[in-house]
C-alpha cells in the first residue's frame, strides 16, 4: 500500500504519515511507499493533481504496490478519477477508520453503528467504480419500477438499510437512556475516560476497576463503552465509571453521528478523566483535538481531571517533578496528575483527587450525589 498526504497548510500535518501507517497497519495493511506533497488546496480532480498521479503511479509500479490510501477525505468524483488514473483501488483515511471499527465492534450496539456509518458512507459512493449501476432495470417482471437504474435502486436499498439499522439503534438506545436513568436516579457520580486513541484508557480503566477490558498497542483497541462501580475509601462511596471510545484527528463526521449513543457517557458525565499519553511529542495537539470532539458533542463544559499516563515509559530527565499540579486548557485550568496505568504510580494520588471532585459535587449538589 501507497500512503499519500496533502499538506494543505493545516498546524497539525503530520509530514512522516505516522498516524494514517498506524491505522493501516492496525488495520492490516502493509505500508510500501509515502507520498507527502504540498498544495493551497486540492485538486477538483485528482486531489494531488496529474503530475502527483503519476508519481504515485510509478511509486505503485516501483514498489509492487495494488492499494493507495489518502490521509484526507476524498470525494467520489476524487476517488473515481484517481482510479481510473492508477487501475488500482484508492481508499481515504474516513474508510480506513470505518474498516477499523467494523473489526474492532464487539456489542451489538457498537456492530449497529458501526454498520450505519458504513452505509452512509457508501450512499456517497454508489458511483465510485462500477459501471453497471448505469444500466437501467424495470419492466415486467423486474425489480424496480419501470426505467429505474441499477445506482436509483441501489440506493433505494442502501436508504431501506439505513432506517432499517437507525431503528434497530435506537431500540438499544432507548434501552441505554434507561439505565442511565436508573443511574441518575441512584445519585451516582457518573465519571467518563476521554482521550485520543491509545492513551491508555482501558490499561488505567482496569487499573482503576480491577476489570479486564481489553488492552493493546494499537488505535480502536477499545470501541464498545464499558462501565464498572469505583469504590473510593477517601468519599466513602461508589463511582460509575465508564471507558468510552477514544477520539482522533477528523474523526468521520459520520461515525461521531453514529456513535452518538456511546459518546453520550461523556456528555452525560459529571466528570471527565481526560487520558493523555505522556510519551506523545504531539500531546499537545492531540489535547486540543479532544478538546474540539468534546466541544462538537456537547461535553466541553463537563469538569475535567487531566491524566498524563504512561510515565513509566519517560526519560529520567523527562520524569515529572510532582505527581500533581494545574493545567489550562483553552479558558479553563483543571487539576493534573502523572500516572502510570502500568505500575500503578499516581492513582492513590488519582482516586484522591476523585473523593475531592465528589465532595465538591455533594457540596454543590447534595440531593444529586448519593452513597
Amino acid at each position: 500500500m501507497v500512503l499519500v498526504g496533502v499538506d494543505l497548510g493545516h498546524p497539525h500535518f503530520d509530514t512522516e504519515l505516522a498516524e494514517l501507517a498506524l491505522l493501516a497497519q492496525t488495520a492490516g495493511y502493509e505500508v510500501a511507499h509515502r507520498v507527502v506533497c504540498k498544495r493551497r488546496a486540492p485538486d477538483a480532480a485528482l486531489f494531488v493533481g496529474s503530475g502527483k498521479a503519476d508519481e504515485i503511479g510509478a511509486s505503485l509500479i516501483e514498489c509492487n504496490a495494488q492499494e493507495v490510501l489518502f490521509d484526507q477525505a476524498l470525494s467520489p468524483a476524487q476517488q473515481r478519477n484517481l482510479e481510473r488514473h492508477l487501475s488500482v483501488p484508492v481508499n481515504d483515511r474516513t474508510l480506513l477508520i470505518l474498516d477499523i471499527f467494523a473489526q474492532r465492534a464487539r456489542s451489538h450496539e457498537g456492530k449497529l453503528q458501526v454498520e450505519l456509518a458504513r452505509l452512509q458512507y457508501l450512499a456517497t459512493r454508489l458511483v465510485r467504480r462500477w459501471s453497471h449501476l448505469e444500466r437501467q432495470r424495470g419492466g415486467q417482471g423486474l425489480r424496480g419500477g419501470p426505467g429505474e437504474t441499477q445506482i436509483e435502486l441501489d440506493r433505494r436499498m442502501i436508504g431501506t438499510a439505513i432506517k432499517r439499522v437507525r431503528e434497530r439503534l435506537h431500540m438499544v438506545q432507548r434501552q441505554r437512556q434507561t439505565q442511565r436513568r436508573r443511574r441518575l436516579r441512584a445519585g451516582v457520580f457518573n465519571v467518563s475516560l476521554v482521550g485520543y486513541t491509545n492513551a491508555g484508557k482501558s490499561s488505567l480503566f482496569n487499573a482503576l476497576v480491577k476489570s479486564g477490558a481489553y488492552v493493546a498497542n494499537q488505535l480502536f483497541a477499545t470501541l464498545d463503552t464499558t462501565t464498572r462501580s469505583m469504590y473510593l475509601p477517601e468519599a466513602q462511596l461508589s463511582v460509575s465509571l465508564s471507558d468510552t471510545v477514544g477520539f482522533i484527528r477528523d474523526l468521520p463526521h459520520d461515525l461521531v453521528a453514529a456513535f452518538s449513543a456511546t459518546l453520550q457517557e461523556a456528555v452525560q458525565a459529571d466528570l471527565l478523566l481526560h487520558v493523555v499519553d505522556a510519551t506523545d511529542e504531539a500531546a499537545p495537539e492531540r489535547m486540543a483535538q479532544v478538546q474540539e470532539v468534546l466541544h462538537d458533542i456537547g461535553a466541553g463544559e463537563v469538569p475535567q481531571v487531566v491524566v498524563f499516563n504512561k510515565i513509566d515509559a519517560l526519560a529520567s530527565q523527562r520524569q515529572p517533578r510532582h505527581t500533581r499540579d494545574e493545567l489550562q486548557l483553552g479558558p479553563q485550568v483543571w487539576p493534573r496528575l502523572f500516572v502510570s496505568a502500568h505500575t500503578a504510580q499516581g492513582l492513590p494520588e488519582l482516586r484522591q483527587v476523585l473523593a475531592e471532585q465528589v465532595a465538591a459535587a455533594q457540596a454543590q449538589h447534595p440531593s444529586t450525589v448519593g452513597l
